[in-house]
């Protein structure tokens, strides 16, 4: 019985460095991907996510892009036009992609996808690459 009594308090101990180590990856992460989305996303996203309405979807608690990750990396990738409805709101314009390395795409896709109120996990840049058209 003692030797199922001390690998609780180990096996715990595990799971928490294990987390911790995902936390401080993610934000490392986060802070390089929050330079890329300063350096491309915000004119037109905002500093907060918020978007202009009727004209750039907000990315701050966006359905659209919160219910299918594949999709917002080929878009973030590759661009996207014509008409999405985001939150309620239609919006009917262009967006280019961005020729950035699975590393950067993903970092962007943490940043994004975990501030502005969004919870939605970490992108890793295994995740980028198969979303890559082929």
């Amino acid at each position: 019985m003692k030797k199922v009594s001390l690998l609780i308090p180990v096996a715990l101990a595990v799971a928490l460095l294990s987390f911790q180590q995902i936390q401080t990856d993610l934000n490392a992460s986060m802070e390089r991907g929050k330079e890329i989305y300063q350096r491309n996303c915000i004119s037109c996203h905002m500093d907060q996510g918020e978007g202009l309405p009727g004209i750039f979807p907000p990315l701050s608690k966006s359905d659209y892009m919160l219910a299918d990750k594949k999709r917002a990396i080929q878009q973030t990738l590759y661009g996207v036009s014509g008409e999405m409805t985001v939150n309620g709101t239609q919006y009917n314009g262009e967006m280019n992609g961005y020729d950035l390395s699975d590393e950067q795409m993903s970092d962007l896709m943490n940043y994004i996808f975990n501030s502005f109120e969004n919870k939605a996990g970490v992108t890793t840049p295994a995740e980028v690459k198969s979303a890559r058209k082929k």
